[in-house]
């Protein structure tokens, strides 16, 4: 038993603390993951030869306050143009990369951001999704 807490509370702060967003495997899987968790996710529809796709990965998402706020907060799910994922037909983009705040639900919070954004501003991004989805919530509850 004791192994096992032990165990669980390494694994948990692994994941607070990693290096990198840890992303869901595909679409369906995250949303799931989501519902189960009942946190927002971040969708990011992208390209691996995409400018300011590339830019967004190396600077915003190498941001360690960025990563530790996704893993903890967030389901992140990111999908590739170019390696022909799966991307619901509403979250399609004509530009990349598209970022998306979705409800637990897979349904969208808001329009969706577009381009490279500095991991200041995402910060703010997130917060703002974090309170919306709580008031939704609590406007659920009542």
């Amino acid at each position: 038993m004791l192994k096992k807490s032990i165990l669980s509370i390494f694994l948990l702060c692994a994941t607070l603390f990693a290096n990198e967003i840890t992303w869901a495997k595909e679409f369906d899987s995250g949303i799931k993951e989501s519902k189960a968790q009942n946190k927002p996710v971040l969708f990011v529809y992208s390209r691996h030869t995409c400018k300011y796709c590339v830019i967004l990965e190396e600077t915003t998402f190498q941001d360690k306050q960025v990563i530790e706020t996704l893993n903890k907060d967030f389901i992140s799910i990111i999908s590739y143009t170019d390696e022909n994922d799966y991307t619901p037909r509403a979250l399609l983009s004509s530009g990349t990369p598209t970022i998306w705040f979705l409800k637990p639900d897979g349904e969208p919070m808001f329009a969706p951001l577009v381009g490279a954004v500095s991991a200041k501003n995402f910060l703010a991004a997130l917060e703002i999704v974090k309170e919306e989805l709580h008031n939704i919530q609590k406007g659920e509850k009542q």
